[in-house]
């Protein structure tokens, strides 16, 4: 056995290990460590690619052991965590955010087989869907103060699973030199979305606020993304 290709796929089952905690976490209602799993868990997902480029040992079971750990880290995590974050208040009705675990892996399927995804996404990648609904699922209850505000988020897992799969380009950091204006401007209001998290973070003394500036990047990543394709499109 090539004692290289252990590295990476040991880092990708660090990954897949990573999501099953988190799913576990967030059926105790500890969304904050939930959350805190899948970033580490996208940590992983980053460096395994990365050591099997270094190492020159890419293979064939890591590309599918990558998609199998991607989909339940960034997959059933997050929509467990939502399923967990809904219940109390729509009861077994919050079984519909499961639907994005499904969209999640037709997602990253597509994603294997689509030549045209080199440097750049077609449809929401999965890390982002998961790091937006973290940062909502760490909120305190008290964002659900109205039952319509769950029912507007069990809606709002519908549209994410249409992102995941629709046929709209998302700009990758991959693709700096040609789209270096765009990710610039992203970065800039991510800093300022961040800055303001984590100063209401301080003056509430809730952490979770900080967490929320996830949220707040990818609204502001999806946003750009639209708005890129609507002046293409004119």
């Amino acid at each position: 056995m090539n004692c290289k290709r252990i590295i990476p796929d040991a880092i990708t089952s660090c990954n897949l290990l990573c999501g099953s905690i988190s799913v576990y976490l967030a059926t105790q209602g500890a969304f904050l460590w939930a959350f805190i799993f899948i970033l580490i868990g996208a940590f992983f997902d980053f460096f395994d690619g990365l050591s099997a480029r270094l190492l020159k040992a890419p293979s064939p079971i890591g590309i599918e052991l990558d998609s199998l750990a991607d989909d339940i880290t960034f997959g059933l995590a997050p929509a467990m965590m939502l399923f967990c974050y809904l219940r109390p208040i729509l009861g077994w009705w919050a079984l519909i955010a499961l639907l994005m675990a499904a969209f999640s892996a037709l997602r990253l399927a597509k994603f294997n087989v689509d030549e045209r995804q080199h440097d750049s996404f077609i449809g929401l990648a999965t890390p982002a869907n998961a790091i937006f609904w973290g940062g909502i699922c760490c909120m305190p209850y008290a964002m659900l103060a109205y039952d319509w505000m769950g029912w507007c988020l069990l809606g709002l897992s519908l549209v994410s699973c249409y992102l995941l799969n629709a046929e709209i380009p998302f700009f990758s950091f991959k693709a700096f030199k040609k789209e270096k204006v765009v990710i610039i401007s992203f970065l800039a209001g991510c800093l300022i979305i961040l800055g303001y998290c984590i100063a209401k973070a301080i003056i509430h003394h809730h952490i979770e606020f900080a967490f929320f500036s996830g949220t707040g990047c990818i609204l502001w990543y999806v946003m750009l993304n639209l708005l890129l394709t609507c002046g293409k499109k004119n």
